[in-house]
């Protein structure tokens, strides 16, 4: 165009020009339309399995360990239900009128165990070197995404903000895991460990009739969760770390519980291996997941573009755009230190006297005010 050309020649040209334009305009939105479809397609592709994960469903899992025994009782005993009931520690009818099934008030011990239960868990992790971190409680549906988790269909167990691109998070694995998204960290950060307390919400999608008494399956509760941040070559190491941390806050609590290495369609989406801890809750009957640990290797890095660049190993860096070495995803851990409504079944069930009170756990009265012993508030 910027030669001597005939008037025709450049007539054509422009002619050519626009409808080049007018092409960059369909191929860029085909673009977006094939780049959302490639999207969903990936997030159904679920992380590779460690070879030493067992094979099948939930029955398949196997047991790792099996700490104490349970207790054996001289009375009959009763449910976490009951001993709320009778103790006026809950109240599940007004929350029913208030906010629908599956929610609760907590009341007078209960709150002080609530909260002594969180601030023990979070104290013992940080003297392990872990950062205390609160969270953002709702966060955008795309980090949901990258983390794993499926905010729409039919049994997504997330609550979603209509009108908008937001939901609850379900565990504060979500806003951790995105607390560095789209970053290069330093190899000398890693690894970042984290423990944070939320508030969780799940819609329990699909639950129904199974285990959904009192409070064990409900649509919200606090919880105190571990994140870790790690070199590839350390996550295992780290996921040895994470169910060891939880078997020593659990065996300290006086809890009967077995640790399971979990199937390989019981993991989700994210998950390479992982690590339950169930607890014997005798008012139930049987045993109950408390907690999980999870090494998700680099499935949730990838998406949430977490990075770091490893660092030279030479004494003398090469000059020039040759001493970079090449970035790496990091590998991502999480881990439950303390599902506050589990672990309150659990104590309630498994600390109960006769005459119908709760014992509270040695290491937990002095997060509790000295707290020792729930009793009848009326005789």
């Amino acid at each position: 165009m910027k030669g001597k050309l005939e008037p025709s020649e450049r007539q054509k040209l422009i002619e050519e020009g626009k409808n080049l334009k007018e092409g960059l305009v369909t191929l860029e939105e085909d673009l977006l339309k094939l780049t959302d479809e490639l999207q969903k397609e990936a997030q159904s592709i679920p992380n590779m399995t460690h070879p030493d994960v067992p094979v099948g469903g939930e029955d398949a899992s196997t047991l790792r360990n099996m700490v104490g025994e349970p207790r054996k009782f001289s009375f009959p005993i009763k449910d976490h239900a009951q001993l709320g009931k009778d103790l006026d520690l809950f109240d599940f009818d007004a929350a029913a009128e208030i906010s629908g099934s599956k929610f609760y008030y907590l009341k007078n011990e209960a709150v002080l165990l609530e909260m002594g239960l969180v601030n023990w868990a979070v104290s013992e992790v940080m003297k392990r070197g872990f950062t205390p971190l609160t969270t953002p409680e709702i966060v955008r549906s795309s980090v949901v995404e990258k983390c794993g988790f499926q905010p729409r269909g039919t049994n997504t167990q997330v609550y979603s903000i209509e009108g908008g691109d937001q939901c609850l998070i379900g565990t504060a694995e979500i806003p951790l895991g995105g607390i560095h998204m789209d970053s290069i960290l330093l190899e000398s950060s890693l690894p970042l460990k984290y423990v944070a307390f939320s508030h969780c919400f799940r819609t329990e999608a699909g639950a129904a009739g199974t285990a959904t008494r009192g409070l064990y399956r409900v649509h919200q509760f606090s919880k105190v969760e571990m994140f870790v941040l790690c070199r590839p070559e350390e996550s295992d190491s780290f996921h040895q770390e994470l169910i060891e941390i939880e078997e020593s806050l659990y065996s300290s609590l006086g809890l009967h519980f077995k640790t399971l290495d979990m199937a390989s369609e019981d993991l989700g989406a994210p998950a390479y291996r992982k690590f339950d801890v169930e607890a014997w809750m005798p008012g139930l009957e049987r045993y109950g997941e408390i907690s999980s640990a999870s090494n998700c290797t680099d499935y949730q890095s990838r998406r949430l573009g977490i990075r770091f660049r490893p660092e030279s190993s030479s004494s003398s860096p090469r000059k020039g755009k040759g001493n970079s070495a090449p970035t790496q995803f990091v590998h991502t851990l999480n881990a439950t230190a303390c599902a506050v409504p589990r672990m309150i079944i659990c104590l309630l069930e498994n600390y109960q006297q006769e005459d119908g009170s709760v014992i509270i756990p040695e290491i937990l009265r002095p997060f509790m005010g000295g707290l020792h012993v729930i009793s009848y508030k009326y005789k």
